[in-house]
């Protein structure tokens, strides 16, 4: 039986890890700290496999753990190890201006609190609604909707939206 559990875990941790790693550099902002955020996330989704049912659960349950373990983290204030400030990023050959939008959007991301900052990753990177945001969090749809919205002033007032949103509508993005 266990070795049944592993094998799905391990072809589960082979599909989703590159994608849950992108999750949590979004989330963090740092390349170390979100390989560690991964890493405990995929830790305790191991531990609960028996518990998640299915596969196509995991990766929720998953990105639900890492944000929840973000949020605690923060919480702390307090890190037992200290991460070089920027890790370097190996471009490969025409692809600088996606590795500069990457590390443009982590540098943004970073400038709000945890709570604002998965509100965003979750909506409109993993593309989810309120509902589906605030079960996550663990807080109401109206939690979210003000979250979102305190997250996207505090990055227009900060100047971080003035290029994009000559760009893009994002009224049209709304549930």
């Amino acid at each position: 039986m266990r070795d049944g559990r592993d094998q799905a875990f391990s072809a589960f941790m082979t599909a989703r890890h590159l994608s849950l790693l992108r999750t949590a550099r979004l989330l963090t902002g740092s390349g170390q700290q979100a390989e560690d955020l991964t890493q405990e996330a995929l830790l305790r989704t191991y531990r609960a496999w028996h518990r998640i049912g299915q596969v196509e659960a995991a990766e929720a349950y998953t990105r639900t753990t890492m944000v929840r373990l973000l949020i605690k983290d923060r919480r702390r204030r307090w890190h037992a190890e200290v991460p070089a400030p920027q890790l370097p990023e190996v471009a490969l050959p025409g692809h600088e201006d996606v590795t500069a939008t990457a590390m443009a959007v982590r540098t943004v991301l970073r400038t709000l609190p945890p709570k604002q900052r998965a509100v965003l990753v979750l909506r409109y990177y993993h593309q989810l609604g309120e509902q589906e945001i605030a079960g996550v969090l663990g807080c109401s749809p109206g939690t979210v909707k003000s979250r979102a919205a305190r997250a996207l002033a505090a990055l227009r007032d900060g100047g971080a939206l003035t290029a994009v949103t000559s760009e893009h509508d994002w009224s049209s993005d709304r549930d």
